[in-house]
């Protein structure tokens, strides 16, 4: 039983995908957080530690294509072997909270989810294109489509898009609560990552009409710019295209469009890719002048942000401009650079600038400052009835369909009279079947399995269709963290009452690679559950930190092929789980990383060794040495102080190194045994305490033969002493105008008027200066001078 009268710590580390082998680099990410979530406890907090696997997944699948054996006997395999390698790195992970995502009492209530957001209207089906291979008729996941021709891995043939329909999560209408991390304590990078992914602009929504009446509606960021328009451009697979392309246009239409759907959207978007494009044969009209503008088709303009249609005003926006001057159409400067004149003859680049220079060729907005410009002109258009103002957003909807088989579920049957129905609650979890079969186009099995697929409807009990595709793995892990909780609770998704202490997660440890997926994904789960009334806090994680990546020796991402990976069972085998943890923690910056040294790792195996030596010495002082006794008390306060400071901004790397540093003040104190008994004790216990979260098993083992109370990890953290941590004396470093002209002993603690008095009065400082009063002073944190002269 945990006393809940202390405060609680819930840290989480990303759970592990049951590949079969853990790398260094699970052991780069969890060793750390594991050493941190220790600290805490031995702070006096009640810490939860979890673990678990992210279950499901495309790998499972190749692998029961590929070597015919069942996605769940090749996962439950995998994860039986790991959960071994993770208990040799001494962890304190709890075991008893383990949560797979590919359990049927998991993915039960991931299908609750599923049908709370279709109540909640955020959850809807709609057509969407997805990769697909002719040849094997199937649909293909993003690491399926391989080479810059996009091909199948299977069988190479080109790949292309095919619509079918789909289920969406509305993440959009979280958007701008999404860029709010008021709450949260989150790396710089990842709220940078995430505000750009969800890319809120504002502008207006203007109204075009092609020259036959159908509207075309845009966003643009620069109603400003409006009478500089000449022509349009729709995304190639807009359903406008079809419409308006003209008889003679029609087979460069067609066959650009063709080539389109081979680009990937980030191919498309690419800035300095040549442009290309197709002219449709259609006219628009410009609402503004009433000119009469072409229509073209292009790829860098995506049906995934606003309406699939822009206005382009080459004089002023740098892809527009390129596209023009490649084909000839017209460019109209309509915002006048300061300095520029007619004068000056045709613009050479597109002019972007929103707030200098004014408007000219724009009607009565002529000789508008452009910094004004913006806000008027969407005003006039809001009167004029031709636009609004308008808040546009990057993020998408959140696609959640796989065309796959080991994935959780969807839980809808498809009704001839009531369409799409969710499964009742008592029904649930809509369990994957196991006696299927895998072709080798990679095709799910659930389409042909005539059990899984023939169901009757829950309405009016005839017979009904089930959905056979599966969810986006990222739903599982949008929620894991609330599982851990209660991973038997068959109550709802999680127990309130450990909901109630244990919520939200303090701290949270993954890769900066998961910004603008997972952690989008968890954040909107977690304000969507809020809606549902499972919790009463707006976000899953309040601090969060990224580690870096572990390099080979050759400072190359790890691989097979390149044969640089770093296997930490044989490093565990010859050193030790101890050795690994702490080389891992002292080798770099955590959220840095860098290349691995198998030379490096010699120094942590030292440093253990010699703790175990220090540990295990019989003491005995000879002529106790007062300043040295002061000295070592001095060293143990401070590394006290260092290392909790560092342990709670996981600066891992400086915190072996004051630990280091301490050993070697006791490896000098144990050779002159100059140094009093109790200061000793004090210095040998400090040093183990310190140790005990970054190398958990040698330390205990060394406690325990010292006779001190079981266990370490039970112990309170160290408190130190400022008194006993000051230093005597420091060396106060003399500058004149930036270049070090004197070095001085001085006390400790000496106000900076003093330490400014001691450093002018410097008989070198004075010959630097030349018999001339300085210019300027400066003291610098009691430690330096700056003298100006």
């Amino acid at each position: 039983m945990i006393d809940e009268r202390q405060p609680k710590h819930y840290a989480l580390t990303l759970l592990p995908y049951p590949s079969g082998d853990l790398h260094i680099g699970h052991w780069y990410a969890m060793t750390p957080s594991d050493a941190r979530a220790r600290y805490m406890r031995m702070k006096g907090f009640n810490v939860l530690f979890p673990i678990g696997f992210d279950a499901f997944g495309l790998p499972a699948e190749n692998a029961a294509i590929k070597n015919n054996i069942h996605p769940k006997i090749w996962t439950f395999a995998n994860i039986e072997r790991m959960r071994g390698q993770l208990r040799s790195m001494g962890a304190m992970f709890d075991w008893e909270r383990e949560a797979i995502s590919a359990d049927p009492s998991y993915y039960k209530w991931t299908q609750w989810f599923f049908k709370k957001l279709i109540e909640m209207g955020l959850a809807y089906r709609k057509m969407s294109a997805v990769d697909f291979c002719p040849n094997c008729n199937t649909t293909l996941a993003r690491e399926q489509v391989w080479g810059d021709d996009r091909h199948c891995e299977r069988c190479g043939t080109p790949v292309i898009k095919k619509d079918l329909e789909q289920w969406f999560f509305k993440t959009t209408d979280y958007a701008e609560e999404l860029l709010d991390f008021s709450e949260i304590d989150w790396p710089e990078r990842v709220k940078t990552m995430q505000t750009n992914w969800i890319g809120k602009s504002t502008g207006a929504d203007v109204i075009f009409h092609t020259e036959m009446g159908h509207p075309i509606e845009i966003f643009t960021t620069r109603p400003d710019t409006l009478w500089g328009a000449t022509f349009m451009v729709l995304a190639p697979e807009h359903p406008l295209v079809d419409e308006i392309t003209t008889p003679e246009q029609a087979d460069t239409v067609l066959t650009y469009r063709e080539q389109a759907e081979r680009l990937t959207d980030i191919d498309r978007e690419t800035a300095d890719r040549e442009k290309t494009g197709v002219f449709t044969g259609a006219y628009a009209i410009n609402p503004v002048n009433q000119a009469r503008i072409p229509i073209w088709i292009a790829d860098y303009v995506l049906m995934s942000y606003g309406s699939g249609a822009i206005m382009a005003v080459p004089a002023h926006d740098e892809r527009d401009f390129e596209f023009a001057k490649k084909f000839g159409l017209e460019i109209i400067e309509v915002i006048r650079a300061p300095g520029r004149t007619d004068e000056d003859g045709p613009l050479e680049e597109a002019y972007v600038s929103k707030t200098e220079g004014v408007l000219v060729n724009s009607g009565q907005f002529s000789g508008t400052p452009a910094s004004e410009a913006v806000q008027m002109v969407t005003d006039w258009l809001a009167e004029q009835g031709l636009g609004e103002a308008a808040v546009n957003y990057r993020l998408r909807d959140w696609l959640i369909s796989r065309q796959r088989y080991w994935g959780a579920p969807i839980p809808v049957v498809y009704c001839p009279e009531h369409g799409a129905v969710p499964v009742p609650d008592e029904d649930l979890p809509v369990e994957l079947p196991e006696d299927v079969e895998f072709t080798p186009t990679g095709e799910s099995p659930l389409k042909f399995h005539e059990g899984f697929l023939h169901t009757t409807c829950p309405i009016c009990g005839e017979p009904a269709l089930r959905e056979t595709d599966t969810m986006d793995t990222f739903m599982c892990s949008s929620w894991y963290q609330y599982r851990y909780l209660s991973p038997d609770y068959d109550g709802g998704p999680f127990d309130p009452v450990e909901g109630d202490y244990w919520l939200p997660v303090d701290q949270y440890t993954g890769g900066v690679e998961h910004a603008t997926m997972h952690l989008i994904y968890t954040r909107f789960f977690t304000k969507a559950m809020r809606e549902m009334g499972l919790v009463d806090f707006d976000e899953p994680m309040l601090r969060l930190y990224n580690q870096g990546m572990v390099l080979g020796e050759d400072g190359e991402k790890m691989s097979k092929s390149r044969g640089n990976v770093v296997a930490p069972d044989a490093l565990v085998q010859e050193y030790g789980a101890d050795t690994v943890r702490t080389y891992l923690m002292f080798f770099a910056k955590w959220d840095q990383g860098g290349p691995w040294n198998y030379g490096g790792i010699k120094g942590p195996y030292r440093l253990l060794n010699d703790v175990w030596d220090l540990a295990l010495t019989a003491y005995e002082p000879g002529q106790e040495e007062a300043q040295a006794t002061r000295s070592l008390r001095r060293k143990t306060h401070q590394t006290i102080r260092k290392v909790g400071e560092d342990l709670e901004t996981f600066s891992f790397n400086t915190a072996v190194a004051a630990i280091m540093e301490l050993r070697n003040s006791l490896t000098d104190a144990k050779r002159k045994q100059n140094v009093s008994q109790a200061a000793w004790d004090e210095g040998i216990d400090n040093l183990l305490l310190l140790l005990a979260p970054i190398a958990p098993h040698i330390t205990e083992e060394l406690w325990a033969q010292r006779g001190r109370p079981y266990s370490i990890h039970q112990q309170p953290w160290p408190e130190w002493d400022a008194e006993i941590a000051k230093e005597d004396a420091i060396t106060l470093v003399v500058q004149v105008n930036g270049k070090v002209r004197d070095k001085i002993g001085v006390e400790a603690g000496l106000p900076d008027e003093t330490l400014r008095e001691i450093a002018l009065s410097s008989e070198k400082i004075q010959h630097w200066l030349e018999g001339k009063e300085p210019r300027k002073v400066i003291v610098v944190k009691g430690r330096l001078v700056n003298i100006v002269k």
